[in-house]
């Protein structure tokens, strides 16, 4: 069958597609773009949160979330980094314990603390993620409503994640359907590269749709892909990836819930998890030193990450070195080292790099603010077109009707 007559269902494809989803990839466009400078805008916003007020040498990390345990035995922390730029707070998360009077979770309004590192001091107190637009909670604001659109949670369905997700497996079809219908003749394809800016507005409206897609098109697909991966990981991408290329387990992934109660805390195996992980490392001649704790939900796991202060997302490359370890016995439960694995272990790796552009650094975050940009641009020619079509179609069919009348 020729090519040819698959091109009109194509067509049927990408304009359906573009007009559902265009609202959802100009928010996904525009907030990716800001979001791209997350922890510089949000410092700028609020410097209280990420500026410390005391001059002097930080106590130990530890230490300080130790402190706030201690003073709040309504919360336990569940993320700390384990060093903080010099001038700058220790920012952590916290998860509310259990009340063992009502057997409830205690009600904090807040999930994460900035501390002073010098004093330990409680500088503010935020809820990362709520539905705001104070200076507080804006960038968080947009960066959940990147990925989620702040659709809330319900029968045990993240409907935000998942719709997004799913969204985002369609655009990678469409991203092929669109390459296809943007060379309609190959022996012309000069002209999908090419923009006829002295030619009107329709004809630059049509040439930014089409051939600003062609030129970012390889981006595009790989944001489309990495989207996939972000918010449908365990659902979608690594089953899919395991079936090409078997992916190294990690136990901590996979250990059974323990009671809320019997979760190690700081107090009793920080030091030594810590202490173990510093080990570890040693031995496997990782240069990068501890910067983070992460206690993993409903287990006794804890992630140690390995990187610099401040470079908890990485900064280049695949990421930062993590070991899991069993917090009441040291013992190792996996541990991710990045370009290390299989072939589908790297490809995962990749992911939040490419998809964030810190796989290369500030050049790549400047690349990601641009394509989002451009991905709305895409999304409101793609709307303009449609509509400019659709008004001549009814033009011309008001024209037949209109000579048909006169004949009778």
């Amino acid at each position: 069958m020729k090519t040819s007559l698959f091109r009109p269902w194509l067509v049927v494809w990408h304009r359906w597609f573009g007009l559902v989803a265009a609202g959802f990839l100009t928010v996904a466009g525009l907030t990716g773009a800001v979001i791209a400078w997350d922890h510089e805008i949000d410092a700028w916003l609020n410097p209280s949160l990420y500026e410390s007020r005391s001059q002097g040498t930080p106590q130990p990390a530890l230490a300080l979330a130790r402190q706030l345990e201690a003073a709040d035995p309504r919360l336990q922390v569940s993320w700390m980094p384990l060093s903080t730029e010099p001038g700058h707070t220790l920012m952590l998360w916290v998860v509310p314990r259990i009340d063992p009077q009502t057997g409830l979770a205690h009600v904090l309004g807040f999930n994460q603390v900035a501390l002073d590192p010098v004093t330990g001091e409680v500088q503010g107190r935020r809820a990362w993620g709520t539905v705001s637009l104070s200076r507080e909670h804006i960038v968080p604001f947009l960066y959940k409503l990147h990925y989620s659109l702040h659709l809330p949670e319900a029968g045990g369905i993240e409907w935000g994640i998942w719709g997004m997700g799913l969204l985002a497996m369609a655009w990678v079809v469409d991203a092929v359907v669109a390459l296809w219908l943007s060379f309609p003749k190959l022996s012309q394809w000069r002209r999908s590269f090419s923009f006829r800016w002295g030619q009107g507005p329709h004809k630059v409206v049509f040439d930014l749709h089409r051939s600003g897609g062609v030129w970012v098109w390889a981006a595009v697909l790989v944001l489309a892909v990495s989207a996939v991966a972000l918010n449908l990981g365990d659902q979608v991408m690594r089953p899919v990836v395991n079936w090409f290329s078997p992916l190294t387990p990690r136990v901590a992934e996979t250990l059974p819930p323990v009671p809320p109660n019997a979760l190690a805390t700081l107090a009793q195996h920080g030091d030594a998890v810590l202490a173990r992980a510093t080990q570890i490392a040693r031995e496997e001649g990782w240069s990068a030193p501890p910067g983070s704790l992460y206690l993993r939900p409903q287990s006794n796991a804890w992630t140690v990450s390995f990187h610099e202060a401040g470079l908890s997302h990485g900064d280049m490359g695949l990421g930062n070195v993590q070991v899991d370890l069993d917090a009441r016995t040291g013992r190792i439960l996996g541990q991710a080292v990045p370009g290390e694995g299989s072939a589908g272990d790297v490809f995962l790796q990749a992911m939040f790099p490419l998809h964030s552009g810190r796989i290369v650094g500030l050049p790549g975050r400047i690349a990601v603010t641009l394509l989002g940009l451009l991905i709305a641009v895409l999304c409101v020619t793609g709307v303009i077109i449609w509509a400019r079509k659709r008004r001549a179609r009814h033009s011309v069919n008001q024209a037949l009707a209109g000579r048909a009348a006169a004949a009778t």
